[in-house]
């Protein structure tokens, strides 16, 4: 996974509760095992019309949010199944943080796993960003080491995050590049257990 330290994006807002994975990628897009490729489906059924044409009221349809690298979502982002796509599809949109009020257990630690960073903050923070980058492109920058949430306009917001995925995200690491680390040792203790 890349490294994840500071990220400067646009935000796309998504003032929308209980978004759930049914949502994020319906489920007529879950036939590929590899991890890229579902960007394109990302949100689907409210990005396209029946005839397949973007929907324009939508809301990361509009022109300022399409280059969106922050969603910014209402709490209980991510429930319903616990399909690891739904963060596949977000991360190969372009997203690499996404920040809401709450989250679905499942799907908060499936990002931390995808290398996407989930942020909790104060419902009153998240819709003063909602409010901020409705109708305009507005930047923010999250900054994982000092759990920091920072605009140029005086936005300023922290959050809490668990030192493992904390880690795991600065260093680029998932469970597998964790384990190789100690590779050497397992080794060690493989020629010792013969």
């Amino acid at each position: 996974m890349e490294p994840l330290k500071t990220h400067t994006g646009t935000i796309a807002v998504l003032d929308r509760v209980n978004v759930d994975t049914d949502q994020i990628i319906p489920k007529q897009f879950l036939k590929r095992v590899e991890r890229t490729g579902f960007g394109q489906f990302l949100f689907f059924d409210w990005r396209f019309l029946p005839n397949g044409e973007d929907n324009p009221d939508f809301e990361l349809n509009q022109p300022h949010a399409k280059q969106g690298t922050i969603l910014v979502a209402g709490h209980n982002f991510g429930c319903g199944s616990s399909r690891e796509h739904a963060p596949w599809a977000i991360k190969d949109y372009g997203f690499r943080v996404v920040i809401a009020p709450s989250f679905a257990d499942i799907f908060y630690n499936n990002c931390f796993k995808n290398g996407i960073l989930p942020v909790k903050l104060k419902q009153e923070e998240v819709t003063a960003l909602m409010e901020k980058g409705k109708d305009t492109a507005y930047s923010l920058t999250v900054n994982l080491e000092a759990q920091t949430v920072t605009s140029e306009d005086g936005f300023e917001a922290t959050f809490e995050i668990d030192g493992y995925w904390k880690e795991m995200l600065i260093n680029g690491w998932d469970e597998i590049g964790l384990t190789l680390r100690y590779e050497e040792q397992i080794k060690q203790f493989e020629a010792s257990r013969v």
